[in-house]
């Protein structure tokens, strides 16, 4: 039967220079693994990019919210939301914890050390004695027919496969904060455009009031220019509400609560340019050789492709070295003793686990080449769609300022026709509705545009900072 050791005991092991050499070494050897778990003795942290940040002119933004009076453009919209969107964060911890996993693998060529203290006393029938014992133990594996080397590759291409993740999942919230934020700036404008509407209709309002005054005008004249009132007022306070949700999208987006109140930047001025036009083969080739999601799936194939030689080689024999000093003491009688060997460990039977495992690490690689060959395809498809987009984005908003520009001018006559007393109501109705489409055509162009550029450049793979700089002309702001 065994006790917790007891003091005397204790002090008697104390006393003895083997035993003290031993307690000595295993702090030393506490200590410097405490070192160890604290720094990074393979450098795994360099495998692992800086935290997500939007980067313009080599520096990055200060990732911290503005005040409440001031309004936010396009670059502190992306800032905040790469810094601060939990998905971001998520994936930019899943590569962190990618890289250890490949320090763990480097860890398995080393030597591993442990060592051993044990005191207790021992009673058989009436006698009874103090045991205590303390060793070192030096284990190495030496050959292993490759399946560290497996292992490590493994875990190598996982974390590319995780880097790659990252700056995909990067790109993709860039592109979703540009489209939350032109979203909510085209809420804001269709407010805006629905507010001229509805002035527009009350001014109406008033002349079909005043020519019914002096007898020019008629009763059915004044009712439908109420009825067009009414109707843009309820336009206006349904766009007010949608205005609203879409802040707290975007606020969402940002990392930031919904509620939390949003100032906009106006919207610079839309200019189309042709650049993106050229051959749209050579775009898609050029996406297939930088998306990252493509690069990642890649990654996680040649990973599945060095699992398939880590099964073959763990069903293989294991050659290891094994040393260390033992000391014992029983009753007194004390013993020290040294010791050095090869193990070989042969694995004879396993119950087929060997064979199934190379089955699933096989079937496993064609999973994975399946999925690569699933992204390579979309990666076409998103190319082809982005672009498609931008070229109608670029017509359409050209097309859009002639019809403002018409629409405006015919309003303008209407109005000015009925006031005069040769033109009818219904006239000035149709001239108003036609100019708050054309408005709203007008921005959702201009929007759309920016939208289809974004999504042409996450498409290719190259939406980073670079495309806000060069086009939005605004500078950034401190918090």
């Amino acid at each position: 039967m065994a006790y917790t050791t007891p003091p005397a005991l204790l002090r008697h092991t104390r006393t003895l220079p083997s035993r003290l050499a031993i307690a000595t070494l295993l702090a030393a050897l506490a200590g410097e693994l405490q070192a160890f778990e604290v720094a990074d003795p393979f450098a795994t942290g360099a495998l692992t990019p800086p935290p997500p940040a939007l980067i313009i002119d080599g520096a990055a933004l200060p990732c911290q919210p503005l005040a409440a009076d001031v309004p936010y453009g396009v670059l502190e919209v992306v800032d905040l939301a790469l810094c601060l969107n939990p998905t971001t964060r998520e994936v930019w911890s899943a590569a962190r914890l990618q890289a250890a996993q490949v320090g763990l693998a480097q860890a398995d060529f080393l030597p591993a050390l442990d060592g051993r203290v044990a005191g207790s006393r021992v009673r058989v029938d009436a006698r009874s004695a103090n045991q205590s014992n303390a060793a070192l133990t030096l284990s190495w594996l030496l050959f292993d027919f490759g399946a560290r080397s497996a292992n490590l590759e493994v875990a190598r291409q996982l974390m590319s496969a995780a880097v790659s993740t990252l700056d995909a999942t990067v790109q993709n919230v860039f592109l979703e904060a540009l489209r939350a934020y032109y979203n909510a700036q085209a809420a804001r404008a269709a407010v805006t455009a629905a507010r001229e509407s509805e002035k527009a209709s009350r001014e109406s309002l008033s002349a079909a009031e005043v020519r019914y005054q002096v007898g020019t005008g008629t009763p059915a004249d004044r009712l439908q220019a109420q009825t067009a009132w009414s109707q843009a007022t309820l336009t206006r306070i349904r766009a007010e509400g949608v205005q609203r949700n879409t802040l707290g999208r975007l606020a969402n987006v940002m990392g930031l609560d919904a509620n939390r109140p949003l100032l906009l930047d106006d919207i610079p001025a839309a200019s189309p340019e042709a650049s993106f036009e050229g051959d749209v083969a050579a775009l898609i080739a050029e996406a297939r050789e930088r998306r990252p999601d493509l690069q990642a799936a890649e990654a996680e194939l040649k990973a599945a492709q060095s699992g398939v030689d880590y099964a073959r080689a763990a069903g293989l024999p294991t050659l290891s070295l094994s040393a260390g000093p033992k000391w014992e003491d029983l009753g007194g009688a004390s013993a020290n003793s040294n010791s050095i060997g090869l193990v070989v460990n042969l694995p004879l039977f396993s119950g087929f686990s060997t064979t199934y495992s190379v089955r699933a690490a096989e079937a496993r690689t064609e999973v994975q080449a399946a999925r690569r060959d699933n992204v390579r395809q979309q990666v076409a498809l998103d190319v082809w769609e982005a672009y498609q987009n931008l070229t109608t984005a670029t017509q359409t908003i050209r097309t859009s300022a002639d019809l403002l520009a018409s629409a405006e001018q015919s309003e303008r006559v209407a109005l000015g026709r009925y006031k005069a007393g040769v033109g009818n109501i219904l006239d000035v109705l149709n001239a108003q509705s036609a100019l708050a489409n054309a408005r709203l055509q007008r921005i959702q162009a201009v929007l759309e545009w920016y939208v289809s550029r974004a999504a042409l450049a996450r498409a290719i793979g190259t939406l980073d900072s670079r495309l806000l700089s060069l086009s939005t002309g605004q500078k950034t702001r401190k918090p």
